[in-house]
């Protein structure tokens, strides 16, 4: 999928595949974001500096990101680079040594990414949150892995795993910005030659959501806490709704959680909601960190705000407010190629077809304040809601 975008001299692509830490099995979790990490570490043709110093040396950017249910390689770079930037991208996909001693170099690295992770309090509730949403199934695990599982990859694990889910029916192609469609056809025909293979991939649907409470301690300083549950897939038709419906609930200084939590009561410093999107689910969470002592009163008070929710519609001239911040959101996030990239490739991931932002636009409108209060009414459900908490114990750092 390409988007031409005139008047600009940058091109983003992707290289997307449709598999992660949901498609890996308990012993082989982790290893998405190992594959991602190694694909740098050079290929037949490029060491890892002459990767990165072809891109960058003309001031473009390559990355690349492991998530759920996708892993997506990338570069932003001039116009004229583009040809370059299939080229490596198409390289490191196909042609990784995935050396050995690489590999052990590499361990030790996301290693220490682990690490941070979890020094990091507010990650940590994240995570043990998405474990309490998705109970026992593949979603619930972390994507960077167990360190127990990143010690023991092996180059034939790593290759196995390549062999099986790299196979050209879970591969998209996007790109946007001065690009041309055919001119970037015929370079992906040259460059990609991907062997034709059955795909081993798992999608179970997670079992229900069973509510309650989990509380865990840490020598922290502060409580963290996740209210959540959850939610529609990507493809789903009242996916705006519930986006809005966050928006409303803790989508910025003027929404109703910061208002009365923080800015009112003095409550939390960091309070807001959010909502994620997948193929066949999704969740939703309230986050805030607070004082242990003010911990239960932060909770009532997110139940209230939830509770009103589902109790009284929104004003029109409220939701009115909210749809112009929605949209306004949505344009901001599309001022740049890669964002354009990024949101061509999900549509066609997710959806099967590239979706207007005058179709967006116009769902947007449609919007009304029963619809929101009967997504809350979905979403606030007692038998939908987990509460995760991460609080002080012992001694502190």
């Amino acid at each position: 999928m390409t988007e031409r975008i005139p008047g600009v001299r940058s091109a983003a692509l992707g290289i997307w595949v449709t598999v992660g830490s949901r498609h890996e099995s308990e012993f082989e979790n982790g290893i998405s974001h190992f594959i991602e990490h190694m694909a740098f570490k050079g290929t037949s043709r490029r060491s890892a500096m002459d990767i990165a110093k072809t891109i960058e040396r003309g001031g473009g950017h390559i990355n690349a990101f492991t998530g759920k249910e996708l892993t997506c390689f990338y570069v932003h770079v001039l116009d004229e680079q583009l040809p370059v930037a299939v080229d490596i991208l198409t390289d490191i996909l196909q042609n990784s040594l995935y050396d050995p001693a690489e590999m052990e170099k590499e361990k030790q690295v996301i290693l220490d990414e682990i690490r941070d992770h979890e020094d990091m309090p507010d990650d940590v509730v994240h995570e043990k949150f998405i474990g309490q949403v998705f109970g026992k199934h593949s979603l619930s695990r972390p994507i960077l892995g167990s360190p127990e599982n990143v010690k023991s990859f092996s180059r034939d694990s790593l290759k196995e795993f390549l062999a099986s889910h790299y196979t050209p029916g879970r591969i998209v192609v996007a790109a946007a910005g001065n690009v041309s469609h055919s001119k970037l056809e015929k370079l992906l025909e040259k460059e990609i030659s991907l062997k034709r293979s059955k795909s081993r991939l798992a999608e179970s649907k997670p079992a229900s959501l069973k509510p309650g409470l989990e509380r865990s301690g840490r020598p922290i300083q502060q409580a963290h806490m996740l209210i959540g549950g959850r939610s529609v897939p990507y493809k789903s038709k009242d996916r705006v709704s519930v986006s809005m419906l966050s928006t409303v609930l803790g989508g910025g200084m003027s929404s109703r959680l910061f208002q009365n939590i923080r800015e009112k009561h003095g409550i939390a410093y960091a309070v807001y909601s959010f909502t994620d999107s997948l193929s066949d689910s999704g969740y939703y969470g309230v986050y805030l960190a607070t004082d242990k002592s003010r911990l239960e009163r932060a909770r009532e008070m997110v139940m209230k705000e939830l509770n009103m929710l589902v109790d009284v519609p929104l004003t029109q001239s409220e939701l009115a407010e909210i749809k112009t911040q929605y949209k306004g959101g949505l344009m901001l996030g599309l001022e740049n190629t890669s964002s354009r990239m990024m949101r061509l490739a999900r549509m066609e991931i997710y959806q099967g077809r590239y979706v207007p932002l005058d179709e967006i636009s116009a769902r947007i409108d449609a919007v009304t304040p029963k619809k929101i209060q009967a997504m809350a009414r979905m979403l606030f459900d007692g038998k939908n809601i987990v509460t995760t908490i991460l609080e002080p114990s012992g001694k502190k750092p």
